[in-house]
């Protein structure tokens, strides 16, 4: 995409970053909009369709640390994982960058800014593809695929299904699609259950309208009212403001409430009245307001298990799972594992400009053998890594690193910091029983960022 055709939003709460960028930015974009408060971030981009985000890392409650860039990073993925986010701050270093770009930025520049290198930078995010794509990929012809493009639907919406079982689940989610009916996913991590659920949505009478989704296991207890249902300016003390919740942000569209098995007691009999009653009412008022959103939920708990235990409500469970789809595990798909492959290696190899085109078909076997504890989602970063190594045209045997083989990788460097990332997070979470607040707090990462680690190493 040229810049000329793209639609920028700047997030700063300096005044004067903001009107010298959009002094020189709307002399080359389409559109540009600024913006101080990162609170209203979920509202805008729910409801806009920006191109790129210019992120600032630290805001007024952080100097310097870069926290709160990430935790609106993470926020601006949850809500659109295909958004071009290019981190800015005056604080910058390399490790900041590494983390910025880890976390799913694009990019990464430091202020004060050469007008030319931004203009450049800004470019070079909007001419590649989704710089993290954190998800598994839904097969289409050309002509829908063609479509789907008109439609703003990027390669992180794409399912690939040739296994009898993932056709299926994709024939009943389309005919589930048609209808209003409450869904509810099954699956391990990995397995693509927000893709899924982005699909359902994009085959409804909804499509073209916003697709919120919330990550309940990132949530703490005394967040969970604000942010699904959101609150009015002083309701609690940093409540400066009123402010739409999720579910308002959803007006018209579909909420994706991701690991609901998560949830509390408590917050399950608050989500449940609101479930009930189609209304919500935001912290602080006593106004309800009528809700007209679709609802799909996800988890890779066994749920029934749960409600046997009497740790989820079982009144709650018959609401959410009118229609239940169950995602198979990638271990019983080997027959889609050829074509994974495939697809990530196109966009990586694109994506670091490296000369990978083919992979062997002992490599496609060996893949085919392995188990794949972490699914779509291993095998995604399995290619990213042996595309990042290569220096051939063809991947082989030995350029994927898999757990089972027993084998030392072939360049130590590149693998070893994932499995340094792994253990550091294990022993995190052991010593706080795993406590994911406090871990997080160690570690250094947002709760949303921990989770996404979990999940990427299947912890």
């Amino acid at each position: 995409m040229q810049l000329s055709e793209a639609k920028i939003l700047i997030i700063d709460d300096d005044v004067d970053v903001l009107s010298a960028a959009k002094l020189l930015l709307k002399r080359h974009a389409k559109l540009v909009d600024i913006e101080k408060n990162p609170q209203k971030l979920p509202f805008l981009v729910t409801n806009s369709d920006y191109h790129l985000i210019l992120l600032d890392m630290n805001f007024t409650r952080d100097v310097n640390s870069g926290r709160e860039g990430f935790h609106w990073l993470d926020r601006i993925l949850d809500i659109n994982p295909a958004t071009k986010v290019i981190m800015i701050t005056a604080y910058g270093d390399i490790e900041m960058a590494i983390r910025a770009i880890k976390a799913g930025a694009t990019d990464f520049v430091l202020k004060p800014w050469e007008n030319d290198r931004l203009l450049t930078t800004i470019q070079a995010a909007l001419d590649t593809g989704n710089g993290a794509i954190s998800s598994s990929p839904v097969t289409a012809n050309d002509a829908k695929a063609k479509e789907d493009s008109k439609k703003g639907k990027t390669s992180a919406d794409t399912i690939i299904a040739a296994s009898d079982s993932m056709q299926q689940v994709l024939r009943t989610s389309e005919r589930v699609a048609a209808t209003d009916a409450n869904v509810l996913i099954l699956g391990e991590n990995g397995t693509g259950k927000t893709q899924l659920a982005r699909h359902i949505h994009q085959h409804s009478k909804r499509a073209d309208k916003p697709f919120v989704t919330v990550d309940l296991g990132a949530l703490s207890d005394s967040l969970f009212e604000s942010e699904l249902f959101g609150h009015v300016k002083g309701a609690f003390t940093d409540a400066k403001e009123d402010r739409a919740g999720r579910f308002e942000e959803a007006k018209g569209g579909t909420i994706f409430l991701d690991e609901i098995g998560n949830l509390t007691l408590a917050l399950q009999a608050k989500l449940l009245t609101v479930i009930q009653d189609r209304r919500v009412t935001r912290v602080g008022s006593n106004k309800p307001i009528p809700l007209d959103v679709r609802l799909i939920c996800a988890t890779n708990m066994n749920i029934e298990k749960m409600v046997t235990e009497k740790v989820f409500r079982q009144d709650l469970l018959y609401r959410i799972n009118t229609i239940e789809l169950d995602l198979p595990p990638l271990r019983e798909r080997p027959e889609d594992i050829a074509s994974l492959a495939d697809f990530y290696l196109k966009q990586y190899s694109k994506k670091y400009n490296r000369p990978v085109t083919d992979i062997s078909s002992a490599l496609i076997k060996k893949m085919q053998q392995y188990n794949w504890p972490g699914n779509i989602r291993e095998l995604q970063h399995a290619i990213e890594r042996a595309v990042i190594l290569s220096q051939e045209k063809t991947l082989m045997p030995d350029d994927l690193f898999l757990k089972s083989s027993g084998g030392q990788p072939t360049t130590a460097t590149g693998f070893d910091l994932e499995d340094m990332e792994k253990t550091l997070i294990v022993k995190a979470l052991k010593r706080f029983n795993g406590n994911i607040t406090d871990a997080a707090r160690e570690l250094g990462l947002s709760r949303a960022a921990l989770y996404r680690r979990m999940e990427k190493y299947g912890l």
